[in-house]
């Protein structure tokens, strides 16, 4: 029951993959079938034509035949090689195009997934399927295309050709065929099972590669470098092993068609003989033609034999494609949704009710309001949900119950590109681009001119630090910012926010990474960028927020404690507990 079930499932995905893909690429793969139809009519007359060929050989000696014989040959042969490269051609475009369009496919997917499908989907699996899955699904439509109409005519084509000049001795050659479909029926059992595990384990040398790129620091200064070269090699000998495993099943097709392509052979020069001197009527020729349509059957028929097997791998890597492409998109923009009205950029919750996955609720009842223009810090211990509220104003979750409005509107009824223009985000992890310096301030805002982008670097303090190099506003960052140190990557961060000059602004944990001297600056521009708008800011050191005009407390994912710093020092509450712990540690 199940293994039909099975069976059901990759004739649905084998139909659903043929269906999306074969109608964008009709011309393509119309004029590699039409080719692949003349290289099997070629080949069988390849066969065919062996007759002629003996016969004028070994007849009169009329030289008109042998030339024309010979013509005919060079016709056989120029017509298949250019009908060959006819049909690479037409499929290697066709081909080349469905891989693209599955890494597009899967890409704007991801695009629109939102962050809760990014943390149970490991980074290094992504990558695994984006590349490799795309091109399994070509090497699937491919092998199917060329076994059921070039191998499959090709064969066939042969197989008339025998039939007709030796129907006893084709009898006898074609009765080892159905030997060779139960042998490779039982190859495929093992199959898929494998090609799972093998694409597990190279996800895993993806990963721990990934890892060691970006950790490298960690790697080197905890000495981890005997850790991860164990985790690597057992990740590579998995692939390894499981690869023989793979190669040793794919194989066995190969010997299996050998012997029984031998036994077949053998049966024939064995009739032969009896058929010649039994029946004076067989010509040499038709012999001759017999043997070699026998032996070009061979390669087609071996090619078909191994057609399920490099389906059933191909196969699982098209299910991993599907797997992303039909994950339910967890936050989506509502058919029929607007964009945001003008406003001042007030927020406001209204008994939000929130938890991540089966989780139980992080938030209960959450009733709080972001003024419009003014900064609210948002405070408490680790864990009570003030990232978990950062997330729901930028809609990277939707609450559970109740409602998160800008200005009234709720979010849920927004379109996402007037949501992302309202806000302005500054993180504490600073995530930086590939390219310049001005490349990734400009991401703040489209098409900004370079006085724009040089302004916004100057009021995020970072004006100086980038004439300093060597080639300004166009020095590479490096990966992920790697050539900056950890407040110019901030300062950098919120040159792109300052660009953005959006209404709201959100900015978590922004300098707990920082210096000294580099917090001094990247506050004073941040005070710079929150001036006249509505800022929340999430900090564990209560010194940067000591300005703010409201203080949130959020335990628990309940309001605990707001209002201005005074009143709540004045209160001997938790704020008071967390600020005496602080400064009195500072003294």
């Amino acid at each position: 029951m199940i293994k039909r079930v099975q069976a059901n499932i990759q004739s649905d995905m084998l139909g659903r993959l043929l269906r999306e893909n074969l109608r964008l690429q009709a011309t393509n793969y119309g004029i590699a079938i039409v080719a692949m139809v003349v290289i099997a009519v070629m080949t069988a007359l390849t066969a065919w034509i062996m007759k002629d060929i003996i016969d004028s050989m070994v007849g009169s000696g009329n030289r008109a035949a042998v030339f024309s014989v010979a013509a005919a040959v060079a016709a056989i042969f120029t017509v298949k090689g250019i009908a060959s490269y006819i049909q690479v051609i037409a499929l290697s475009r066709a081909g080349n195009r469905i891989v693209a369009d599955q890494q597009r496919k899967l890409y704007d997917r991801l695009l629109r997934h939102g962050v809760a499908f990014f943390n149970t989907l490991e980074s290094s699996n992504i990558l695994m399927r984006v590349t490799t899955s795309a091109q399994a699904a070509r090497v699937v439509i491919d092998t199917l295309i060329m076994g059921f109409v070039r191998d499959l005519l090709t064969l066939i084509g042969l197989i008339i050709v025998m039939i007709y000049q030796q129907p006893t001795l084709s009898f006898f050659s074609l009765v080892f065929g159905p030997l060779a479909v139960l042998g490779v029926r039982q190859i495929l059992k093992r199959v898929q099972s494998i090609v799972e595990a093998n694409m597990a384990s190279t996800a895993e040398i993806i990963k721990v590669v990934q890892e060691t790129s970006t950790g490298i620091r960690v790697v080197k200064a905890f000495a981890l470098e005997k850790l991860m070269a164990a985790r690597m090699n057992t990740a590579v000998s998995t692939v390894e092993n499981r690869s023989n495993a793979m190669a040793r099943l794919q194989g066995a097709t190969s010997p299996l068609m050998e012997t029984l392509s031998g036994f077949a052979i053998a049966s024939v020069v064995a009739l032969s003989t009896v058929s010649i001197f039994g029946d004076d009527a067989t010509s040499p020729g038709e012999l001759m033609s017999f043997v070699t349509a026998l032996l070009m059957a061979y390669d087609p028929a071996k090619r078909l034999a191994r057609m399920r097997v490099v389906i059933e791998e191909g196969l699982v890597g098209v299910g991993l494609m599907y797997q992303i492409l039909d994950t339910p998109i967890a936050v989506s923009e509502a058919p029929d949704a607007t964009p945001l009205p003008d406003g001042p950029g007030a927020v406001r919750f209204r008994e939000v009710v929130f938890g991540y996955e089966d989780k139980p609720p992080l938030l209960r009842s959450l009733d709080v309001t972001f003024a419009a223009g003014q900064t609210t810090a948002l405070v408490g211990p680790s864990g009570g949900g003030k990232s978990t509220i950062i997330n729901l104003i930028l809609r990277l979750y939707d609450p559970g119950e109740g409602r998160v409005e800008i200005d009234g509107f709720d979010l849920r009824n927004a379109t996402f590109a007037s949501l992302r223009d309202k806000i302005a985000f500054v993180g504490q992890e600073t995530f930086l681009f590939d390219g310049t310096l001005k490349e990734n301030i400009a991401m703040g805002r489209e098409n900004a001119s370079d006085k724009e982008i040089i302004a916004a670097a100057k009021a995020a303090n970072a004006h100086d630090f980038i004439s300093a190099m060597p080639q300004g506003y166009d020095t590479d960052v490096g990966e992920n910012g790697a050539n900056l140190s950890g407040g110019q990557r901030q300062r950098i961060a919120i040159a792109r926010a300052i660009l953005r000059d959006s209404p709201i602004l959100i900015m978590d944990e922004a300098t707990s990474a920082l210096d000294s001297e580099s917090e001094y600056l990247v506050n004073e521009a941040l005070q710079k960028l929150s001036a006249g708008r509505t800022a929340i800011v999430i900090a564990h050191r209560l010194s940067t927020i000591l300005s703010a005009d409201r203080i949130v407390v959020i335990k628990d994912g309940q309001v605990v404690e707001e209002g201005s710093q005074a009143e709540l020092l004045s209160q001997g509450g938790l704020f008071k507990s967390l600020y005496d712990r602080q400064f009195n540690a500072a003294e």
